[in-house]
């Protein structure tokens, strides 16, 4: 083994530790942003990183609450109940367990729509819950989308096939990255994978790419991405390009509650297209 490929092994475990000790395994509560008035107004359900619940999901609840998002807020647990590097390495690396969570999460969705027909439903992933978000889309029914998913720090390949994924919203998924996220997003995933278990920088990082030679519906569907990639303005808001800057209450209230409650005005989105026969 190289002094290179030692190096890289070191940094990346250190990668994988920090992830965990910075997340921590606190619990945070939203359940007074869960009530049946706010239920009744549409629902946002919040994906954590692979490190799991903990701060930074209260501070994307908070941020969201404050910028003036008046539907519910629910945090969704799909990691396994393993503190520690342990568990966070399972929730980035068991594919099989993290496509069940998906499909778990799609009919909490559908249990939703079911109960609130009509009502504006956002999906926001962090980290390894963008990824879970993207595989959480494909499992829903033909009939079914949401209003939009909003990808943060995504551990998902750029080249994923966002097709199927894009096909179940109305206004498509907007993926916020930021090429400073190095340690996590091109160390850590070049090392450890990311969500899809494609190896090298992530979406999070350098944003998606479009397949090549799209036919017309493709090509309508991949109009529903929206990479959007940080800015120095950002950092005015606590988010510096970091991993962990896209959760900052103040990021999260003057970029991402707008967005939502602007949507959550027209729930229907101004495009549908249907799956092909």
């Amino acid at each position: 083994m190289t002094a290179v490929s030692r190096r890289s092994i070191r940094q990346g475990c250190a990668v994988m530790a920090a992830i965990v000790l910075a997340g921590g395994a606190a619990g945070c509560s939203v359940r007074d942003l869960g009530t049946t008035d706010r239920m009744s107004r549409g629902l946002i359900v919040i994906l954590p990183g692979i490190e799991g619940r903990g701060p930074y999901n209260y501070s994307l609840a908070r941020g969201l609450d404050e910028g003036g998002v008046t539907s519910a807020i629910e945090i969704f647990d799909w990691n396994v109940p393993v503190p520690g590097p342990g568990g966070a390495l399972i929730n980035l690396t068991d594919y099989e367990r993290n496509k069940n969570q998906a499909s778990r999460l799609a009919q909490r969705v559908i249990a939703y729509q079911d109960a609130y027909p009509g009502r504006a439903v956002h999906l926001i992933g962090h980290s390894g819950g963008g990824g879970l978000a993207v595989l959480a889309l494909e499992s829903m029914p033909r009939n079914r989308q949401v209003t939009a998913a909003l990808l943060l720090a995504a551990s998902i390949s750029p080249n994923y096939d966002l097709r199927p994924a894009l096909r179940r919203t109305k206004y498509g998924i907007f993926n916020y990255h930021s090429s400073a996220d190095i340690s996590f997003l091109t160390v850590g995933t070049t090392l450890f994978g990311n969500i899809d278990r494609g190896y090298g920088p992530a979406a999070g990082a350098v944003g998606f790419k479009r397949p090549k030679n799209l036919d017309a519906e493709g090509e309508a569907l991949y109009a529903r991405l929206h990479d959007i990639r940080w800015t120095r303005q950002m950092a005015h808001y606590g988010n510096p390009g970091s991993h962990i800057g896209w959760t900052s209450s103040p990021f999260v209230r003057k970029y991402l509650a707008p967005l939502i409650v602007e949507q959550q005005a027209n729930p229907f989105g101004s495009m549908q297209l249907e799956d092909p026969v």
